[in-house]
């Protein structure tokens, strides 16, 4: 297991700030932080480097692309062989449509989040992807009707374990 790497009152505000804005810019950090541009960029690369920041995206409303529908699909495989495994693992964040995977422990193996235009491209993705896969026993899909971020990782960055 890597070790967690240690982060102190700037790299936990540093954090704090590209929560609320990716896309500031190092003497916006600054000033918000209150440390030397310089440290900004630093700090940057030295989380980077540890992979506590993995990376900065877009945030894009599918809504506004036609894709309105979302849903979260719960996957049982046939049996726990890990090179069915790793290789439906490795194959699933590619396919169409998905926004992320969840390994799971429970009844259920993966829960897959995916969005399409309609139902009908739904089903096609659950039919083409998921219940013709060698590896998949069991589907169920769940609708989303509403998606809201949560936050509540900041507490965990500000108040570190004693």
């Amino acid at each position: 297991m890597a070790q967690k790497p240690e982060l102190d009152r700037v790299d936990r505000a540093l954090l704090q700030a590209l929560s609320t804005n990716a896309r500031a810019s190092g003497a916006a950090l600054a000033a918000e932080v209150g440390v030397a541009e310089s440290t900004v960029s630093l700090r940057l690369r030295r989380l980077q480097s540890l992979g506590t920041v993995r990376g900065y995206r877009v945030d894009v409303d599918l809504a506004s692309l036609g894709v309105s529908l979302q849903a979260l699909i719960a996957v049982r495989l046939v049996k726990h062989d890990r090179s069915e495994i790793d290789a439906f693992r490795g194959a699933v964040p590619h396919l169409p449509g998905v926004l992320g995977v969840f390994h799971m422990a429970g009844a259920e193996d993966y829960l897959i989040h995916v969005a399409a235009r309609d139902a009908e491209e739904l089903r096609e993705f659950v039919l083409a992807h998921l219940t013709g896969h060698p590896a998949v026993a069991h589907t169920e899909t769940n609708l989303i009707f509403e998606h809201v971020d949560g936050d509540g990782w900041n507490r965990l960055v500000a108040e570190p374990r004693p």
